[in-house]
């Protein structure tokens, strides 16, 4: 595994690709995907920084470890449809500690937006976004950069979510999706 300044560098890289990609749109959409540990919410949060972008991180909507489709899907028809329209798009924090719904979140019409996590890139919401990203990464690394992260919470789940990443990879196949693929090691 590269250091994390190999890593920084590549992400830092990938997100002046990505600010020029978007320079001219009014309110641009990026979605960044990936698998668990690829590096997405630091990408986002960098993008974010050149863009002065609203994050939405799916990690904040999965419903649950068996939510990443439906977490996805509700970033797709609560966020990104109604900002194509031209309105305000909703979303529903999950509670992690009470397994349950929790309050509404509005995301302004206007604006740029950064959407990342794993699932976020489908033809749907490609079909709504102006710059598409997906981090690709060998599993020994993201899988040490998840743990290193987020411990023994996330340590029995890892294969639990890691069958959905698959499913969804397979459904979707969104590195074909991307206008930008990058390589983490």
């Amino acid at each position: 595994m590269r250091s994390s300044a190999d890593v920084a560098a590549i992400l830092s890289a990938a997100a002046l690709d990505i600010e020029r990609a978007v320079r001219g749109a009014v309110s641009p959409v990026v979605l960044i995907d990936g698998r668990s540990g690829a590096g997405k919410t630091t990408l986002a949060r960098i993008v974010a920084e050149r863009l002065d972008a609203t994050v939405l991180a799916l990690d904040s909507v999965y419903p649950g470890w068996d939510g990443l489709a439906a977490g996805a899907d509700q970033v797709l028809t609560g966020v990104l449809a109604p900002r194509a329209s031209g309105h305000p798009g909703l979303w529903h924090r999950w509670d992690w500690a009470a397994d349950s719904r929790a309050e509404p979140h509005t995301v302004p019409a206007e604006g740029a937006l950064v959407i990342e996590g794993s699932g976020v890139l489908t033809p749907a919401s490609r079909a709504l976004s102006d710059v598409q990203v997906w981090l690709d990464s060998p599993e020994t690394s993201r899988r040490q950069r998840a743990l290193d992260r987020d411990g023994d919470t996330y340590r029995p789940h890892w294969d639990r979510w890691a069958a959905q990443e698959e499913l969804h990879v397979r459904q979707h196949d969104p590195a074909s999706l991307a206008r930008l693929v990058v390589t983490v090691p």
